[in-house]
This record gives structure tokens, C-alpha cells and sequence, in this order.
């Protein structure tokens, strides 16, 4: 192509050289110069117009559409991030109802544990002082039952003592008679 081109010009030159060299002035127009150099301008076009216009068109063409293929790409990979984004806010969502849920079940379980636990806490003072009452009670019935029997010993032993020095005395006899009258009687109103 370019031995072709080299060639036109060449032949233009040896075609017009008294002509050129008559004009000395290059603005001026020169018919056989504007021929040949038309000629060339169509031989070159016609030569681009084959051989070079169709692979620039079909380059140009190649690159709109792996550019048309890339915007459509990135169409469906932003639609596709915005279907996994809203996929995941969903299930973000449903994360933070389950936990939700699990902190108010917690609460709950937890409100509920207390209760029981301040319930089991009363039930074991209950019966604390229920044993402490009756152990008091009881020590209280022994001490009772102890004084009773030191009161009897003693009473025994006066009265043992009066015996000996006044047996005889009515008023002695009397007076421990209705002391121990009175013994079986206590005894009876404790049980």
C-alpha cells in the first residue's frame, strides 16, 4: 500500500515538473498537480474504504458492544448485589427479632427464676421459724417440766422436813396435801 502511494506520487512529479517549476509560487492553483493529487486522495480513500475503514468499524463496533455487555453486566450485578443486600438486611432483621425474642424470654425466665427463688428463700424462713418455735416450745415445755420437777423436789423435801418436826401438826399436813392436789393438776394443763 505505501509502495503503491509512493509510486502515484512519484509519477505526479515526473508528470508536471516544467509546470511546477514555471509556477515557482505553491499557492497558485496547478491543474495536472490537483489531478494526480485527486487521484491519490481516491486511491487512498478506496484502498481505506476496503482494506482499513472495515476493521476500525468492526474494532468500533467490538468495543460498543463489549462496552453495551459490560453496562448490562454491571445492570445485573448491581441488581443482584441489591437482591443480596436486601437479603441480608432481611435476615439482619430476623437476626434482631430472634435476639429480641431471646432478651424477653431471658427477662422472663430470669423474672420468673427470681421469683421462684425469692419463694423457695420464704418457704425456708417459714419453716426456719417453725422449727425455731417449736425447738422453742419444746425447750420451753422442758424448762417448764424441769421446774416442775426441782418445784416437786423441793416442795417433796420441805414438805419432808415439816413432816419430821410437826408430824402431828394438822395445818403442816394439810398445807402439803393441797401442794401436792395441786401438782397433778399443772401436769394436766400442759399436755
Amino acid at each position: 500500500m505505501h509502495n503503491i502511494l509512493f509510486a502515484l506520487i512519484q509519477a505526479a512529479e515526473h508528470v508536471a515538473p516544467e509546470e511546477s517549476a514555471q509556477s515557482g509560487d505553491l499557492l497558485s492553483p496547478n491543474g495536472g498537480l490537483m489531478f494526480w493529487t485527486l487521484v491519490t486522495f481516491i486511491i487512498v480513500l478506496v484502498i481505506l474504504g476496503r482494506l482499513v475503514f472495515p476493521k476500525i468499524t468492526a474494532a468500533v463496533e467490538a468495543r460498543e458492544k463489549a462496552l453495551e455487555e459490560a453496562i448490562e453486566g454491571a445492570k445485573r450485578d448491581r441488581e443482584e448485589a441489591a437482591r443480596v443486600l436486601a437479603e441480608q438486611q432481611r435476615q439482619v432483621e430476623a437476626a434482631r427479632q430472634e435476639a429480641q425474642k431471646i432478651i424477653v424470654e431471658g427477662r422472663q425466665l430470669g423474672e420468673k427464676v427470681r421469683a421462684q427463688m425469692i419463694e423457695e428463700t420464704h418457704q425456708q424462713q417459714q419453716q426456719m421459724l417453725e422449727r425455731a418455735r417449736s425447738e422453742i416450745e419444746r425447750e420451753k415445755d422442758q424448762a417448764i417440766s424441769e421446774l416442775r420437777r426441782e418445784a416437786i423436789e423441793l416442795a417433796i423435801a420441805g414438805a419432808s422436813k415439816v413432816i419430821e418436826k410437826n408430824l402431828d401438826d394438822q395445818s403442816n399436813r394439810k398445807i402439803v396435801e393441797n401442794f401436792l392436789a395441786s401438782i397433778p393438776s399443772a401436769e394436766t394443763k400442759r399436755g
